[in-house]
């Protein structure tokens, strides 16, 4: 409700169609939020009752987004030109017919140009959309598509990744984070506070328990002599390993069932649930606690564990599941068949393309073979790609081993370890196939590995950006502002690490897209023959704070998050 144009819908509704009893028109050019996105529901199923038909013309022009298209207006949000029209008196339990057309240009300019030739509007390409009150006004041009389970009707407890609120707690390395927190231990009471960076949720003065009930000493009561909290692995970004100090008084959300729920079996899946997913894979997989925004700098409910405890005795799976497709296949599946099938699947490149259409509804979808040969065939390949893209922390049987495999990019030069030399900007020269960072190089680096992307999250560059003198993102404390000292030997080796992984993820896409196309040719359940979730098992386990159980309607950005 934030949103003024929601105002404006909702006055013109009432103007036209409850003080009189005529028919009418309404057209608005608007922010185009309110077409899929999660909390306006309600407003389209009110639309549906209240028009005839609705044509909606999409602009595009979300220059923050996940799909970045020129704006036909010096803004950044994406617009659309949508038309009600109601003939007569009201129907209100018949659904509007709803069209939809896309206009797409390389720029404003030739955006408008199109615009000005459109025609009638009964001589337009429209695309039907579906009739359900609350569903989103994109089309639904493959039927079958939709006809399948959504993501997380496989796998049905979701959640929000963690969200510290401030960026200090996470770091490149421990010996940072070290120095930050005892300049945090050593600073004056009044002045604590804007070093902390105080929000609603944290104060330094409150007490907060630990993620197992256990009370904690209060951040304003430090002395020198307080022990560090624990640092451990943190995934940030996409294939980008921080490390943070996962400490209940440090971050407003850290999302306790998260925290609870690692453990040497289990992953962290991300995908973007509310959101359009752009270029690039649909589902990254990390064995560490994942960031708010990890899938791409934006996010929200978007985080799937594979099981729901440490142990790795109770998975995130749809009760009656496994049963159902071992009686189609002969064998029943583990929890980890059905996830590295569907990681064959979303996980590579070639899903977005093929369903780029489709997937501007959000919330993916995913096509269970029926036939039991092509599932054990793309669940050992989504093995070895979940075992790539955890750095070979998972899924390391068949022979995968401990290291990830080697690639073509080499040190040239490794970059200075003197601190009056730590790198300040990097770039990358296509002609030599070379991204120098600082005084240092590395090669040969193709330029799809340069470019290599996540729904808008340039993965390199994002990589880099993080770890330079002047971090990437926004600033929320002066404690920011210890930075490495020096840049190690081993950030040559993790920045190889990450190179040599994209590397093979690209080596692979040619059997993960022939993986697909074998999937989508064949047999595939539709989700009303597979068992459907039950309201318990989207809950998080165990108990939860009053926070995390708040619907994450809005996608949970931050200011960072915006900023990346």
């Amino acid at each position: 409700m934030y949103n003024d144009y929601v105002y404006f819908w909702r006055w013109a509704l009432w103007r036209l169609f409850e003080k009189q009893t005529t028919g009418g028109i309404i057209t608005f050019i608007t922010a185009s939020s309110f077409l899929g996105g999660p909390a306006f529901v309600g407003m389209r199923e009110y639309m549906r009752r209240e028009f005839d038909d609705i044509f909606v013309v999409n602009l595009g022009g979300d220059l923050l987004g996940t799909r970045k298209t020129p704006n036909v207006f010096n803004i950044q949000t994406p617009v659309a030109i949508t038309i009600g029209v109601r003939s007569g008196g009201r129907k209100t339990d018949t659904p509007a017919t709803v069209r939809y057309l896309r206009v797409e240009a390389s720029d404003r300019k030739a955006k408008l140009t199109l615009l000005d030739g459109l025609g009638a509007l009964d001589t337009l390409a429209w695309e039907s959309v579906s009739d359900n009150w609350m569903d989103p006004f994109y089309p639904k041009s493959l039927a079958k598509y939709f006809s399948w389970p959504e993501l997380t009707d496989l796998f049905p407890w979701q959640h929000s990744g963690s969200q510290f609120k401030r960026v200090w707690p996470i770091g490149e390395n421990k010996e940072t984070l070290e120095k930050r927190w005892e300049e945090f231990r050593a600073t004056k009471l009044d002045a604590r506070p804007k070093a902390f960076k105080e929000t609603r949720d944290r104060k330094i003065v409150r007490q907060y328990d630990d993620f197992f009930g256990a009370p904690q000493k209060r951040l304003g009561d430090l002395t020198a002599t307080d022990a560090m909290p624990a640092v451990e692995r943190y995934c940030y970004r996409s294939f980008d390993r921080h490390v943070a100090m996962i400490d209940n008084r440090l971050g407003d959300y850290l999302r306790p069932p998260l925290v609870t729920a690692r453990g040497e079996r289990n992953v962290f899946f991300a995908s973007l649930m509310t959101k359009m997913l752009g270029v690039g894979a649909a589902m990254v997989v990390s064995p560490d606690l994942p960031d708010l925004d990890v899938f791409c700098g934006r996010g929200g409910k978007d985080v799937i564990p594979l099981y729901r405890d440490a142990a790795g005795t109770e998975p995130n799976v749809t009760a009656g599941l496994l049963d159902a497709l071992g009686k189609e296949y002969g064998t029943i599946p583990s929890p980890e068949d059905v996830a590295a099938y569907v990681y064959a699947l979303l996980g590579g490149q070639s899903y977005t393309r093929r369903f780029w259409n489709e997937l501007e509804t959000p919330g993916p979808r995913v096509p269970m073979t029926k036939d039991g040969a092509t599932f054990a065939e793309a669940a050992n390949v989504g093995r070895r790609l979940i075992w790539l893209h955890t750095y070979a922390e998972r899924f390391r049987d068949d022979g995968c081993g401990d290291d990830v495999p080697q690639g073509k990019a080499t040190t040239i030069k490794g970059v200075s370890s003197d601190p009056k030399h730590y790198p300040e900007d990097y770039a990358y020269d296509p002609a030599k196939g070379e991204i120098s960072v600082g005084d240092g190089r590395f090669g040969p680096v193709a330029p799809e590995v340069w470019d290599f992307e996540v729904s808008g999250l340039e993965v390199v560059k994002s990589w880099l950006g993080y770890r330079m003198k002047k971090r990437a993102g926004k600033k929320s404390s002066p404690l920011d502002d210890i930075r490495p000292e020096r840049w190690t030997a081993r950030m040559n080796d993790e920045f190889l690490e990450l190179l040599w992984v994209l590397e093979s993820t690209l080596a692979m896409e040619p059997e993960l897209e022939k993986v697909l196309d074998k999937v989508v040719a064949g047999p595939c359940f539709a989700a009303a023959d597979l068992p459907a979730p039950k309201p318990e098992q989207r809950k998080a386990p165990g108990k939860t704070t009053a926070s995390d159980d708040q619907p994450d309607l809005f996608g949970g950005d931050d200011e960072d998050g915006v900023a990346d």
